[in-house]
């Protein structure tokens, strides 16, 4: 019977196969977003404990690499079942510390359960090249070896998903990986230590060291950590991947966004509403693929402006472990006093206040940290809400004419993360999926985000480095490729050779 898994008062590190607590460390509180209330807190890592996390993966990395593709893909299947078996506990305790609501921590949950299966499917992914007889008596071929010890940083609106982008194909590719994830809501990283360990992965193989800048500068300067992988606000994406890069890492650091949708006059509106209002306000907008522009061409934002108001009015909102709540809380305290403070940037830069989430109650979870769902209209490329990713229930409505005019506005903003379009012409989905400079295009559909086997990714400010997250491109992120040619001896004796080396 599998181990059920009860948060403890503190949240700690584990470290080679077991959870280690640094005598003396500095600490932070954990909260329940719904109630305001700390619910435990988790220890912040010195230098030491993150050098101690390195030397258990560099220990357990030869072993690991060496173990045959499939043995380690054997592994992961059994950590795939212990996640179904426990994945609505993981979503408890998500919505816990995150805030969001349970259907939604639940989607979040299996969602990172499709990576964790595509990994399975690892060595077949691992094949190399071979071709025979590429010049006389010599064959030619190419292998994907493992980096070493390897480690993750990951934020706190998908604690479970995000990680997961990570460490599976890591560890299938015969990588040690170091999770470093958010300190606001750390308790599934131990859980998922938990159960890889049951499901018998070698000590030292995964490592989970919680903190802040401190934990995250260790990782980055350290030469044994051969690469960093990363997903967050843009300054911190492209910090780490300048420093990264710097020490001669291979880096993969995804930022922010300002997902744009572009509804044109032909589509269908009741799914254009039903697309913005469930990806503007699910998870209270705090997604990198939450859709914060509303792109309404020629007089789409007369008509639906007004129907946008009135479901941003009528949104269940409250403690996400309520079923009939639709939206729960944010983060914390700090990020509903930012994303208030960006409301009233727009008020005051003339953008039209529609519908005003500020100073919302909820019955029973008065000092909970709720925002309702905003809603702006008339709003301009100028204006910072326009401008900065809120990373809030916050949907900002631009009026544009025409096609071109909506595609110009998506080119001229600093991100390329995610967008969408809702129409009923063929033509305009061609044009504008083949046009848009952006990384994850959406047609008729609002968060666009790719399943397990295609890969992750923005472009321009939103993705600093060359590979995009798990799918392939995962594979290639955590392995290097190594040429093999090979002649025997009977074909040794022409003497040397000075010119360059051509086939014959």
């Amino acid at each position: 019977m599998s181990t059920q898994y009860t948060p403890e008062a503190t949240i700690a590190h584990w470290i080679d196969g077991k959870v280690v607590h640094e005598s003396g460390s500095r600490t932070q509180d954990i909260f329940n977003p719904a109630t305001g209330a700390v619910v435990r807190q988790v220890e912040l890592a010195s230098a030491k404990t993150v050098l101690q996390a390195i030397e258990s993966g560099k220990a357990a990395f030869p072993a690991w690499a060496n173990t045959p593709p499939i043995r380690r893909a054997r592994i992961l299947d059994k950590f795939l079942q212990l996640l179904n078996q426990h994945k609505d506990q993981l979503a408890a305790i998500l919505t816990q510390e995150h805030g969001k609501v349970f259907s939604d921590a639940q989607g979040e949950v299996t969602r990172g359960i499709d990576i964790v299966e595509f990994a399975c499917g690892a060595p077949q992914l691992l094949k190399g090249d071979y071709t025979e007889q590429v010049s006389t008596d010599i064959d030619n071929w190419s292998v994907r070896q493992p980096l070493g010890v390897v480690a993750g940083i990951t934020p706190f609106n998908f604690p479970c998903m995000v990680p997961m982008w990570m460490y599976p194909m890591a560890i299938a590719c015969g990588n040690a990986f170091i999770l470093k994830p958010s300190e606001r809501d750390p308790s599934v990283s131990l859980y998922m230590a938990q159960l890889l360990k049951e499901a018998g992965l070698p000590d030292g193989v995964f490592n989970v060291v919680q903190g802040d800048k401190l934990a995250v500068d260790t990782l980055i300067e350290h030469e044994e950590v051969r690469a960093l992988s990363f997903v967050g606000s843009t300054p911190i994406a492209q910090y780490i991947y300048q420093t990264g890069a710097s020490h001669g890492k291979r880096v993969q650091a995804l930022g922010g966004a300002k997902n744009h949708m572009v509804v044109m006059p032909d589509a269908d509106m009741d799914a254009a509403i039903d697309g913005l209002i469930g990806a503007a306000y699910g998870s209270a907008g705090e997604r990198c693929m939450a859709i914060s522009v509303a792109v309404l061409v020629g007089d789409v934002a007369d008509h639906i402006v007004p129907r946008l108001a009135e479901r941003a009015r009528a949104l269940k909102i409250g403690n996400g472990m309520q079923p009939e709540n639709e939206m729960g809380p944010v983060i914390t305290r700090q990020a509903l006093e930012r994303i208030e403070g960006y409301i009233g940037a727009g008020v005051e830069q003339g953008a039209t206040l529609v519908v005003d989430g500020r100073d919302t109650k909820v019955s029973g979870h008065e000092n909970g940290f709720f925002v309702g769902g905003t809603l702006f209209d008339h709003v301009t490329p100028e204006m910072t809400i326009y401008k900065e990713e809120i990373f809030g229930p916050v949907l900002v409505c631009v009026r544009v004419a025409s096609l071109e005019a909506a595609i110009d506005l998506i080119h001229g903003h600093e991100f390329g993360n995610g967008v969408s379009c809702y129409t009923s012409d063929g033509h305009v989905a061609r044009e504008f999926s083949r046009r848009i400079q952006v990384g994850m295009v959406g047609i008729n559909v609002p968060i666009p985000v790719p399943m397990a086997w295609h890969g992750f990714g923005g472009w321009k400010k939103s993705l600093f480095g060359d590979m995009h997250a798990y799918g392939e491109e995962g594979v290639r992120f955590y392995t290097k490729q190594k040429s093999i040619m090979q002649r025997w001896p009977e074909t040794i004796g022409a003497g040397a050779e000075f010119s360059m080396p051509v086939a014959k």
